[in-house]
């Protein structure tokens, strides 16, 4: 697929104007309360038999959404004679390590716990965090069910209930993504003051969400971002989400205005605009399922808001699709945060 976006300069300073429900802030801030008020974020953590001998897992539950059980793996660099999550908390903290967070990708989720090794063999601890509701379309599959998917909308996590902010997947995903911040943080190894945000595609929207969301976020790595630009995307391509609601629109004519209406909730680029976290950005300049648009207007965009001027650097690959650079950039991103956080 040849480069169907902006050309290449005109993303360089491409940073449209968006339009926000005057209620944005507060809309997410009373989410984000009743998700609080549901107690400690973290409410289990089992010790897992992976297989791998270098890196130790643990199967955590923390609560999401409506307080909803979210699992992830959490991992952690084994250490030689190293305890396990049982040792003293004086001895966890003299060793604590700065966390990644990672959130996976549209359709995907956690699959099994040594699928994702890059992190903690950098040496960070690392929290994968599962999809609600998703975890059917590849990889190895997921373990946490959406029990709040009856909204009208279509069979696809984009377009479940859709016509209203409130019943939105997203809304229930992004709350996800933050409250896996605060587990990570509760959990033994980890330096609650280094925690990054992570993920590619849908995962990328999370972690942009995320670095919207929570103030003092570490440093935010966002890589081809779903949700970024959403109404250009929906002009632009019919690939992959944004083809689920155009399909679905297809269908339900007279409900365009709704579905604008909700996803205005969820645009990362607002989100972008409220960060403070340094950021590292990616994106493939031939994608097609995530138009590189939407990922110049979030990084233009950045902190736009907040009167910080936090570092912010975007690598473009000209001839790449959604893959963008791929391992390439993944060694970028390790080199970045490790200038960063350490360790």
């Amino acid at each position: 697929m040849p480069a169907f976006d902006l050309p290449p300069a005109e993303l360089e300073r491409h940073r449209p104007d968006i339009e926000e429900p005057a209620d944005f802030d507060a809309f997410w801030e009373a989410t984000l309360e009743e998700a609080s008020a549901e107690g400690d974020p973290l409410v289990s953590s089992r010790p897992v038999e992976s297989g791998l001998r270098l890196t130790e897992t643990w199967d955590v539950t923390f609560r999401g959404f409506a307080g909803d059980p979210v699992r992830a793996w959490f991992s952690l660099p084994r250490a030689p004679g190293s305890a396990r999550a049982g040792g003293s908390s004086a001895a966890r903290a003299a060793g604590a390590v700065p966390a990644v967070v990672e959130y996976a990708g549209y359709g995907r989720g956690r699959g099994l716990p040594h699928e994702r090794l890059t992190w903690v063999n950098a040496g960070y601890a690392h929290l994968l965090m599962d999809n609600r509701g998703q975890g059917d379309q590849y990889g190895c599959g997921g373990d946490t069910p959406d029990p709040h998917a009856t909204a009208p909308g279509g069979p696809g996590p984009a377009v479940r209930g859709l016509l209203a902010p409130r019943d939105y997947h997203y809304r229930r995903l992004i709350t996800d993504a933050v409250r896996a911040v605060a587990a990570v943080r509760a959990l033994p190894g980890v330096d609650p003051s280094r925690v990054a945000a992570v993920g590619n595609s849908q995962g990328g929207g999370l972690a942009l969400a995320v670095a919207g969301l929570v103030p003092d976020l570490a440093a935010a790595l966002v890589t081809a971002p779903l949700l970024c630009g959403i109404s250009r995307a929906l002009d632009l391509t019919d690939t992959g989400p944004y083809g689920e609601i155009a399909a679905y629109l297809s269908v339900h004519r007279g409900a365009e205005e709704a579905a604008r209406r909700t996803l205005s909730y969820v645009e990362g680029v607002s989100f972008a605009r409220r960060a403070h976290a340094p950021a590292h950005f990616g994106v493939g300049l031939r994608d097609t399922v995530c138009p590189p648009s939407g990922a110049y207007a979030a990084f233009h965009h950045y902190a736009g808001l907040t009167g910080a001027e936090p570092a912010k650097e975007i690598h473009a690959y000209p001839f790449n699709g959604h893959e963008g650079g791929d391992a390439v950039h993944v060694r970028r991103q390790l080199d970045w945060l490790r200038s960063l956080l350490g360790p």
